[in-house]
């Protein structure tokens, strides 16, 4: 399937409450599958309230085994955007869980854009650099995988966004990403004032929903690693880089 002309491409952002609950509530229609995915996943129209949506729908059907995360990565999906909201950075689109057309799994709000533009083309405007530094400490944080240059998205609005967050929360260290630009410097004092939220009090208990005991435990300790160090992460094996890139 490709994506062409997307009538939701000029719509005026929708609020997270509206999206959380059109997601939730919704009756689902697939639009189709979309391409270059691992797993089977498919855009998703959302019709709530006189209203429609689309989402991306990721069902536990769909994934392939693999041999270092238990089934269901789905709900690490819906850990992300959980994180997202505690360190209030709204980086992560909207995310449930619930029965689908194919079983459960996860439904994010679709994000309408460009999607020949990566995180590279984003980079070249500085003025995306406090988001881009905000994902890259996230994924520090959620310890995630897979941060593909073609993970990250720009909307028609400028904002960007953090899609694809399956290979996450790992209690194993197996940071891959994209982003070491600012390796070594020293981390934007309110991104350590958000990294504090964390620290301060013990995780909500939704986390427990989605993660086992020890990964949910793992969050704090590398959101502790960043806030002591007070600089950006460094790959000095030169090797934590996702394949592909893009």
């Amino acid at each position: 399937m490709v994506i062409q002309e997307n009538p939701f491409r000029d719509r005026e952002p929708v609020s997270k409450k509206k999206a959380l609950a059109t997601l939730q509530n919704g009756k689902l229609e697939v639009v189709g599958r979309m391409p270059w995915s691992s797993n089977a996943t498919f855009l998703i129209d959302v019709f709530y309230e006189g209203e429609v949506l689309q989402g991306i729908y990721k069902p536990l059907k769909g994934e392939r085994p693999l041999w270092d995360f238990p089934e269901g990565l789905y709900y690490r999906e819906v850990a992300s955007f959980e994180l997202s909201n505690l360190l209030g950075w709204d980086i992560v689109p909207p995310t449930i869980i619930r029965d689908g057309p194919l079983g459960d799994g996860s439904i994010q709000l679709f994000i309408p854009c460009d999607l020949s533009i990566n995180y590279f083309d984003i980079l070249e405007d500085e003025a995306n650099h406090g988001s881009l530094m905000k994902v890259c400490i996230f994924d520090f944080v959620a310890n995630s995988t897979d941060r593909k240059g073609g993970h990250c998205l720009l909307d028609p609005q400028g904002k960007v966004w953090a899609i694809d967050n399956g290979l996450t929360f790992h209690t194993e260290f197996k940071l891959r990403t994209v982003i070491w630009d600012w390796a070594g410097e020293p981390i934007p004092q309110s991104i350590l004032d958000d990294l504090e939220i964390v620290l301060s009090s013990p995780l909500p208990n939704i986390f427990a929903t989605y993660l086992d005991e020890l990964e949910a435990e793992a969050i704090r300790e590398r959101a502790q690693l960043l806030v002591r160090a007070g600089k950006f992460p460094v790959d000095s094996s030169g090797r934590r880089y996702p394949w592909p890139v893009i």
